[in-house]
């Protein structure tokens, strides 16, 4: 609090002092001494004499530290409302609503294929800063019902709200890029491409569950592709195997993921199996 009121006095009296000098008001100079800050210790300032009280120049340590705080802050807020833009653009709901109960927490893990896949998941997200700066990205590759899709939101329910995330079927990313084509379409296919490429995680299913047209399978390399050369975090999901999941996606979307994805493999029954065998 007391750093707080300092704060507020030095800029009072620095106003005081911009106001007399704009004036044209001759401010007699009290020389040059040293002073003390609690938080950086010994420094020079310079003192002016004020009608009602003597000024000296704030630690400029502390001024650079307020300025650099200033700037955080307003990229903080600059980076705010571009992912809500995203963020509304793509979609109002990140998550689907039967998924939002898929947690890190309550993933059945017993095997040890399966408890690699949490940690890594953990992993991931724990430190999403330097998943952020590395651009990592995972591949989810396994049979239905294996736990691929749980996995995947799971991570976007740890680092949401905080972070801006969006889970899309394959199918789903390629509908919304068709969608902008429509004359009433509020929003160009560019804009919506930007925003694919600029969101913190995407997390597409369903990769080659289908072999689609040319034309479906370019608007999915435009994506992986932009998301690969600005380094976003992404996670794919897929039932292909290795070779199946690099004929589907091509040679080059496959050897630029090698650089940074991290295949997990699924290979264990399926959940939905048992589930079932217990509900009967």
């Amino acid at each position: 609090m007391a750093h707080s009121l300092d704060n507020f006095l030095a800029n009072s009296a620095s106003s005081m002092i911009n106001r007399a000098i704009r004036s044209g008001a001759a401010l007699p100079s009290l020389g040059r001494k040293q002073m003390n800050c609690d938080k950086h210790g010994v420094y020079m300032t310079d003192g002016t004499k004020l009608p009602s009280r003597e000024v000296w120049r704030q630690c400029p340590a502390c001024v650079e530290d307020q300025r650099r705080a200033e700037i955080e802050a307003a990229r903080v807020a600059m980076e705010e409302r571009v992912q809500a833009t995203h963020y509304q653009m793509l979609g109002t709901e990140a998550i689907p609503e039967r998924f939002k109960s898929r947690t890190l927490d309550n993933f059945k893990a017993e095997t040890p294929d399966q408890l690699r896949a949490l940690a890594i998941s953990r992993e991931f997200c724990a430190d999403w800063t330097a998943t952020k700066r590395k651009g990592s990205w995972l591949v989810f590759s396994g049979l239905p019902g294996t736990g691929k899709s749980h996995l995947a939101i799971a991570v976007l329910q740890a680092i949401m709200p905080g972070v801006v995330g969006r889970y899309m079927t394959c199918m789903e990313l390629i509908q919304t890029i068709r969608a902008t084509w429509r004359k009433d379409s509020e929003d160009s296919e560019t804009e919506l491409l930007e925003a694919l490429t600029k969101i913190p995680l995407l997390v597409l299913d369903e990769i080659g569950v289908q072999y689609g047209t040319e034309s479906e399978q370019h608007h999915l390399f435009d994506v992986l592709d932009r998301r690969y050369r600005e380094m976003m975090p992404t996670i794919l999901l897929t039932n292909q195997n290795k070779d199946g999941f690099r004929q589907f996606v091509g040679d080059r979307v496959y050897d630029r993921m090698t650089e940074v994805a991290r295949w997990v493999p699924f290979e264990w029954t399926s959940y939905r199996t048992q589930a079932r065998k217990d509900f009967a």
